[in-house]
């Protein structure tokens, strides 16, 4: 049994210094302490030892076991610092080596812009005001004014979800979900994105953004409007920024104008960009009509108020002098690194 011993360990000794990896350690170590091992399967012969010889047998197996053990542990030990040591000489850096240059991100025109025009209206005494892109269809079109028969519902105009459900075609909804929750004095701006249904072109994408203002207080005219958004075109073209209103005529403001600025391009002489005309149109405008304030729950015998709704990539392409939407969309890194 001594010799049988002595000769388990000498084996388990040759095998596991020839163990380079863990997977052969482990299969060495199940090879003699297993359930099925060299060692386990001596310890079954034990029945066969005399009584009086089974106390130093026993102690031999278990010495034998620990020193197995010892020279299992030994060995994973060294297995881990020669694969320590492995990696750290195949993935050396060479920090002598120039380093690689990094291309930042650059903010967008669209953000630019906004930020500058949130910045012109909070000093202004404006908040920010948010609603939902899938809108109902009592918000988007009957709140405001635009009755069922009306060209703009129209599905060739419209994205529908349901026969009440919406994408926004307009940040106007904004007004009456703020009129609802909010009472006067009211002074909000509305970004958000808006969509329609509109063939892509050099001036028209189905999906675009739009800024929606709202004043309502008492005894707010048509000259408070025209004022202040003056003040903003100045504040956001320059001081030399001409604009004029001409009349027109949107469901839910009476009296409505839109406000065009001159030509960037063309000083208002007239070119391919204006049409010829020399004006471009940004925005449109106007009192808010009775009928909205009544939808947003405020006396239109008491209040008064003003709102206007802005193109975003409108005025940023008169802002950067660009001529084509689309290259808002195309994110294309030799267009954005210009801002």
């Amino acid at each position: 049994m001594k010799e049988k011993l002595q000769g388990i360990l000498q084996a388990a000794k040759d095998e596991l210094a020839k163990a380079a990896d863990s997977r052969a350690l482990d299969a060495a170590r199940v090879q003699f302490l297993g359930k099925k091992g060299e060692l386990t399967a001596l310890l079954k012969g034990m029945k066969d030892v005399a009584a009086e010889e089974r106390p130093i047998v026993g102690q031999l197996v278990n010495d034998v076991r620990a020193e197995i053990e010892t020279i299992i542990d030994r060995q994973k030990e060294l297995i881990e610092q020669a694969a320590l040591a492995h990696k750290l000489e195949s993935e050396a850096i060479d920090v002598t080596l120039p380093g690689e240059d990094l291309t930042l991100g650059k903010k967008h025109p669209l953000n630019i812009v906004l930020d500058e025009f949130k910045e012109i209206f909070l000093g202004l005494g404006f908040s920010i005001a948010e609603g939902p892109e899938v809108e109902l269809d009592y918000y988007n079109f009957e709140a405001l004014n635009i009755p069922k028969d009306h060209p703009a519902r129209d599905t060739q105009d419209s994205f529908y979800i349901s026969d009440s459900v919406v994408l926004r075609s307009q940040t106007s909804p904004v007004q009456v979900r703020t009129m609802e929750t909010k009472k006067p004095p009211i002074r909000i701006i509305a970004p958000g994105r808006v969509y329609r249904s509109d063939a892509v072109d050099a001036t028209h994408s189905p999906v675009f953004h739009q800024i929606e203002g709202l004043v309502v207080d008492k005894n707010i005219r048509m000259s408070d409007l025209k004022g202040i958004l003056e003040l903003f075109a100045k504040k956001l073209y320059g001081e030399d920024t001409v604009v004029r209103f001409r009349p027109h005529h949107f469901p839910f403001t009476e009296p409505s104008a839109e406000m065009d600025i001159q030509c960037y391009r063309c000083h208002g002489e007239g070119c391919p960009l204006c049409k010829g005309e020399g004006w471009i149109e940004i925005l449109g405008c106007g009192m808010v009509h009775p009928t909205v304030l009544e939808a947003g729950g405020i006396d239109p015998e008491e209040y008064s108020g003003y709102a206007f709704g802005i193109g975003l990539e409108r005025m940023v392409m008169g802002r950067f002098k660009i001529d084509d939407i689309r290259l808002f969309y195309e994110n294309d890194v030799r267009f954005l690194h210009q801002f």
